[in-house]
């Protein structure tokens, strides 16, 4: 079954190693897990539902509960401690877009609010419900079907509930694939993809969502949004970028068409070492600047690099593995200082020898700038993890520890810059806490014009809400602050819900948040959608 308080599926554990939990001790002191809420004593503190009786909508506690946040820190937090302060009173699990229609009008009808629900993987409060009157979160697990595919565009048509596994498994029996792999994919759905803009750890190859979403259908207050399926168009703004990023403002997603790719018959992911940071990060400009054809590039700085390691001993026998992967390096120029950059390449048919060309040249590149080739091994190992390396976050709790993330986007002269700013005032702010914080960072998408910045915090948990909650809030207003000051996007990947809302007018400006509340009126002229997200009162 699927945590209620946690990440992922409750039978699967990914434990802290005896390593990395001394190493942890080493650096932050020892840690004491909390003790947990029980699901049935935060079952009975909610209110009663406030909607009226409708057959499609379950107003049963436990399914509200289950319905009521996310995945973020502070989502952890009130859910661990027992402290939700509001709820949705009602959820209901549409199987068409006329049930979606039907619903949007009865919460309208009876001033309510309406909050989609896709995987409830958003780590940045986009699922939190409103204070102020009753709540409806509108799940759209049911509505997950292909239901049309095009071979000769590359065109599949999905309802927009379908999570990640559930679209793969359809494509790949018809021999495709999308290719969008962020780390929720196991839970997170195509809808959420799209209104929050997400972002696949494979876009190099692939793209990102936007360059993914071909069109759809929007149910809105306002009647049906239907965007059709051009190759390119030059007729006015593009109604996609309307719907992408907008968060659930301006209606629902039910249909969502994509472009696909035939399965690769070839896919392969190196690990090279980089001797240090200004190193590594000139040779990762230089691969992404040739346009090589990659569908992956991921540089971890020397901090990351090194708990990458430290977190991959279990045992004796991988101890002596990393203790003789370090000598070897060593003795090759990459020391304590070392970068570890992962490198994929995909060919499908007859673009197998392009994607092995491609990788070729890339490893050619990084050797010019001192990189050490250290096979296939490491990076193997990560495509196999890259799901359940989140599952940490559980293992980390229950012996006293808080994981969380922030992630930017910033051309090349402001990353090194950038990257090194948000790890400093996370300390800064740990500090002021009594505390000491882990953090470290790796670029997770590489572009021509800059990368994306994505910086991993490790810190003690109070054992009390009260004070961790003020140390999240004091590190992510710290770490938000940073990326504004350094010319940082507030957000590459995760979108922007409650939790970034405040720094988006810095990006946006005045004009700009003018236009986007503008817009939203126009679908959403009662304020139902999604209120707050996004854009605050």
């Amino acid at each position: 079954m699927r945590r209620w308080n946690g990440w992922g599926d409750d039978t699967i554990e990914v434990p802290v190693g005896e390593g990395a939990l001394r190493f942890l001790t080493q650096q932050l002191g020892p840690g004491t897990g909390p003790a947990d809420a029980s699901f049935e004593a935060v079952c009975a503190q909610l209110v009663p539902s406030r909607l009226p009786p409708h057959p499609l909508v379950d107003t049963s506690p436990a399914v509200r509960l289950t319905h009521a946040l996310g995945q973020s820190l502070q989502d952890w937090l009130r859910l661990r401690y027992g402290r939700i302060e509001a709820a949705p009173d009602g959820v209901a699990f549409p199987e068409s877009a006329d049930e979606v229609r039907e619903l949007i009008r009865f919460a309208i009808d009876h001033g309510a609010a309406v909050v989609p629900y896709g995987g409830g993987t958003s780590v940045c409060g986009h699922l939190d419900a409103a204070r102020d009157r009753p709540t409806l979160s509108i799940d759209m697990s049911r509505m997950r079907a292909l239901t049309n595919l095009d071979r000769e565009s590359l065109l599949a048509t999905f309802g927009a509930g379908v999570a990640g596994p559930d679209l793969e498994a359809q494509l790949r029996a018809h021999g495709y694939t999308l290719g969008h792999f962020p780390q929720s994919f196991e839970y997170s759905t195509l809808g959420g993809w799209v209104v929050t803009r997400s972002s696949g750890q494979q876009s190099l190859r692939y793209g990102r969502i936007e360059q993914l979403f071909a069109g759809g259908r929007m149910e809105t207050p306002q009647g049906q949004l239907e965007i059709p399926n051009f190759p390119a168009s030059a007729a006015g703004p593009d109604l996609r970028e309307l719907v992408l990023g907008s968060e659930g403002r301006m209606g629902i997603l039910t249909e969502a068409t994509v472009r696909i790719s035939p399965v690769p018959a070839f896919e392969a992911f190196h690990a090279v070492f980089l001797p240090d940071w200004e190193r590594a990060e000139r040779a990762v400009r230089s691969i992404v600047q040739a346009r090589l054809g990659l569908s992956m590039l991921r540089l971890s700085n020397a901090v990351e690099t090194a708990t990458m390691l430290t977190l991959a001993v279990h045992g004796k026998t991988a101890a002596q593995q990393v203790a003789l992967l370090e000598t070897l390096l060593r003795l090759r120029g990459a020391g304590a200082d070392k970068c570890m950059l992962l490198v994929g390449a995909s060919g499908a048919g007859d673009n197998r020898g392009q994607a092995r060309a491609a990788l070729a040249s890339a490893l050619t590149i990084a050797r010019r700038h001192g990189g050490v080739h250290a096979g296939r091994g490491l990076g193997e190992r990560w495509k196999k993890n890259r799901f359940r390396n989140v599952y940490l976050r559980n293992a980390a709790w229950a012996h006293g520890y808080a994981i969380d993330t922030v992630e930017t986007a910033l051309d090349w002269p402001r990353v090194t810059p950038g990257m090194r700013a948000v790890e400093q005032a996370a300390r800064e702010a740990m500090a002021a806490e009594g505390e000491q914080v882990h953090a470290y960072t790796h670029l997770s998408h590489l572009y021509a014009q800059g990368a994306s910045v994505y910086t991993t915090f490790i810190w003690r948990l109070a054992g009390n809400f009260d004070a961790d909650l003020a140390r999240w809030r004091r590190l992510k207003n710290a770490v938000s602050d940073a990326i504004v000051a350094g010319g940082g996007t507030i957000s590459h990947q995760h979108g922007v819900g409650l939790d970034h809302a405040p720094w988006l007018r810095a990006e946006k400006g005045a004009l700009g948040m003018q236009a986007l509340g503008a817009l939203f009126r126009a679908f959403d002229p009662e304020g139902c959608m999604n209120p707050g997200k996004l854009l605050t009162p």
